[in-house]
């Protein structure tokens, strides 16, 4: 569930091709080409040239019928990668993937008005409405070949991905994760608007039904959105925990009453009636979810934004209600605890004041783990590593959106509770001996890999922050537990973040003290305040993505700085191979069988990104275990296509050849 950087009925059946867009060993189709519009600038003209090569071949010889994941072997193109190893059926709906590309493809048509460009992009739309699940959204993944050969890879390669939790479980539905559903709904918005295809309008109200759909409607939680959407009933509740707890030499901390980094245990499992405060907990504590309102990767902000998107693409002024219902969410589902510890429910309380979000809050009365009744609009827990809590970053994340949302509708109390927030952050950093040994911080633990300022997880009325760890060497003999032990934390999931006050509380200050006459022309240029239809922004991918800023009236979302050095220099390593080649940075075990089930105590696996040879979960060369068969026979560094090095360097020449300037409204840096 970590944001990636996004850069980083159809006439006719589509045509079912491996990774690398070739049907067995037959060459794919090259279709006559476009006439290239004559620029009289020759430099521009051969990057243009360039452009329309690398578009090419990644459209004919690498995609799936015009579909992407995120990364190919060179070499063998059968051999790509997702957020996993992928079969060769299989394309990838998540960013940076296919609505990634489709994004670059746009934008290089709207700087060179190639119809090169438009034709790919119009492939990587077509294989987008065939993945539109019937509810409107969009999965992390579709299978070219059907949903049964989709179904064996989640009980296979997705089954043994020890640390993609996500991927174990196949529910059959739709994702808001890593603005899966939102950036290929923004996709097929423009595909939609540029030509007006009627195909392509069908898709994207699918699109908006769904977004529409899945919006919590009572309650504290109205407003939000769960993770996925529609409800799988039959999702998981909780993580297993084969040979819990795992016991002897290096494992005392698991010992009731023993020390664990500050704080004494009370034994695995939590105390009945004290919901997970007083000692270990390995599992989920509040059972499923993927029903929570989420907040983990921006889910409400993206959705906020394409509806703002569509209602003046489309002229669609009912599209701004559900925006400001999920603004109002956010601010209503904040937590604060007045540090009241008669009233709290943490036997840990302190009398520090707590006020933020966490990663997911509860969307209705829910019985957690332990057996007790928790209140709609708490914050929750997700993942088995992931605990209930207050998270410093998640807030700092949240009090930007609010920002946002005072920018959009000139409403005060949007900021009214902002100086809480950051009050509360201040009192929780980490320690200087939690976070991890370095020159500059001599004082540092050695066992401990954290960097960031705070803890991604404080505990709630306790402010104790509390960390995620793992036993075993794979999913079928171990499991994450969560405790306050900072040492020995996963590599994989950043335990602890950077969440500095200073620049929000500058914000704050100076939103605070806008009069009312600078409040309302602030709001006049809002786009919440757009009648009509309006223009999209141009580019999408180029110069970073489009966000709020980006939607005021008088603003201009700007192209990159290149030169013609910088220019050339993409030009040469494209050369007459057609692609940008890299070498491997990620790489993963094959699926072969479930892995072992007999326990395994040592300590190996606790930090590295993979467990044994029989994790399936991705890696980098450095995220290796010290252990057999990682030492003496490492991955082999091949080169590989990856699809957002394609989306970057195609952005940056398109920053080349048409060089916009970047305009913010001025109403907007109030």
């Amino acid at each position: 569930m970590e944001r990636r950087l996004f850069l980083g009925s159809v006439a006719g059946a589509l045509v079912t091709t491996a990774c690398g867009g070739g049907d067995g060993d037959s060459a794919p189709v090259t279709p006559a080409e476009p006439e290239l519009p004559v620029d009289p600038d020759p430099f521009r003209q051969s990057t243009k040239l360039a452009m329309r090569r690398a578009a090419r071949y990644m459209d004919q010889s690498v995609s799936s019928s015009g579909a992407y994941v995120w990364s190919y072997l060179a070499s063998n193109r059968n051999k790509c990668w997702g957020e996993m190893e992928a079969t060769a059926s299989m394309v990838w709906m998540q960013p940076t993937g296919t609505p990634s590309v489709g994004h670059a493809l746009i934008d290089a048509y709207h700087a060179t008005k190639d119809e090169t460009f438009y034709k790919a992009a119009e492939r990587t739309a077509l294989v987008m409405v065939e993945a539109q699940h019937p509810s409107g959204g969009w999965n992390y993944i579709y299978d070219l070949a059907g949903e049964a050969s989709l179904k064996r890879w989640y009980e296979t390669v997705g089954a043994n991905g020890w640390r993609l939790e996500e991927f174990q479980h196949y529910y059959g539905n739709a994702t808001f994760d890593d603005a899966t559903t939102a950036v290929s709904a923004q996709f097929m918005l423009r595909m939609y608007l540029e030509k007006k295809d009627a195909r392509f309008k069908t898709a994207v109200d699918k699109a908006i039904a769904f977004i529409l759909d899945a919006q919590f409607k009572s309650g504290v939680a109205a407003g939000g959105w769960p993770q996925r959407f529609p409800r799988a009933y039959n999702a998981t509740r909780a993580m297993p925990a084969p040979n819990w707890p795992p016991t002897g030499p290096g494992w005392e901390q698991l010992v009731a009453g023993n020390l664990n980094g500050d704080y004494i245990c009370q034994g695995p499992g939590g105390v009945p009636g004290q919901p997970g405060y007083t000692g270990i907990f390995s599992g989920m504590e509040d059972g499923d979810y993927t029903n929570f309102v989420t907040f983990n990767d921006d889910v409400m902000g993206e959705n906020i934004k394409f509806l703002m998107l569509a209602s003046f693409g489309l002229g669609d002024m009912d599209l701004k209600a559900p925006a400001v219902a999920a603004m109002d969410c956010m601010y209503n589902i904040m937590y604060e605890y007045d540090g009241d510890t008669a009233k709290a429910s943490n036997p840990n309380a302190t009398t520090t004041p707590q006020a933020g979000w966490g990663l997911q809050h509860l969307s209705a009365d829910t019985v957690d783990a332990y057996g007790v009744l928790r209140k709609a609009g708490l914050p929750a827990a997700a993942r088995s590593y992931e605990p209930r809590g207050l998270s410093p970053s998640v807030s700092i994340t949240n009090a930007t959106q609010l920002f946002h949302y005072f920018r959009l509708t000139g409403d005060r109390k949007y900021l009214s509770k902002l100086g809480k927030v950051f009050d509360w952050i201040d009192t929780c950093a980490l320690r200087n001996n939690q976070r991890s040994r370095t020159a500059e911080r001599p004082d540092g633990d050695p066992e401990s890999i954290l960097t960031g300022t705070h803890a991604r997880v404080v505990e709630l009325e306790s402010n104790r922050p509390r960390f995620p760890h793992r036993y075993g060497s794979n999913i079928w003999n171990g499991a994450y537990f969560i405790d306050h032990d900072w040492r020995r934390t996963p590599g994989h999931y950043g335990a602890s973040q950077n969440a500095s006050t200073a620049a929000p509380r500058a914000t704050l200050a100076r939103m605070l003290a806008l009069s009312n006459a600078e409040i309302a022309a602030m709001v006049a240029s809002s786009p919440l305040n757009v009648q009509g239809e309006r223009a999209l922004p141009t580019y999408f991918t180029v110069n970073g993505e489009v966000d709020f800023q980006h939607l005021w009236a008088n603003a201009v979302k700007g192209t990159a700085t290149r030169t013609q050095a910088q220019t050339q220099a993409l030009i040469d390593s494209l050369g007459e191979k057609n692609y940008w080649g890299e070498d491997q940075t990620t790489f993963t075990n094959a699926y072969t069988q479930n892995g072992p089930s007999t326990p395994y105590l040592g300590k190996e696996y606790m930090s590295t990104h993979v467990g044994d040879p029989y994790d399936t979960s991705p890696f980098g060369s450095n995220q290796m275990p010290a252990k057999e068969p990682y030492i003496s026979n490492p991955p082999k560094v091949e080169q590989v296509i990856n699809s957002s090095t394609f989306v970057g360097n195609l952005g940056n020449l398109v920053s080349f050849i048409t060089p916009v300037a970047g305009v913010t409204d001025p109403a907007y840096e109030a």
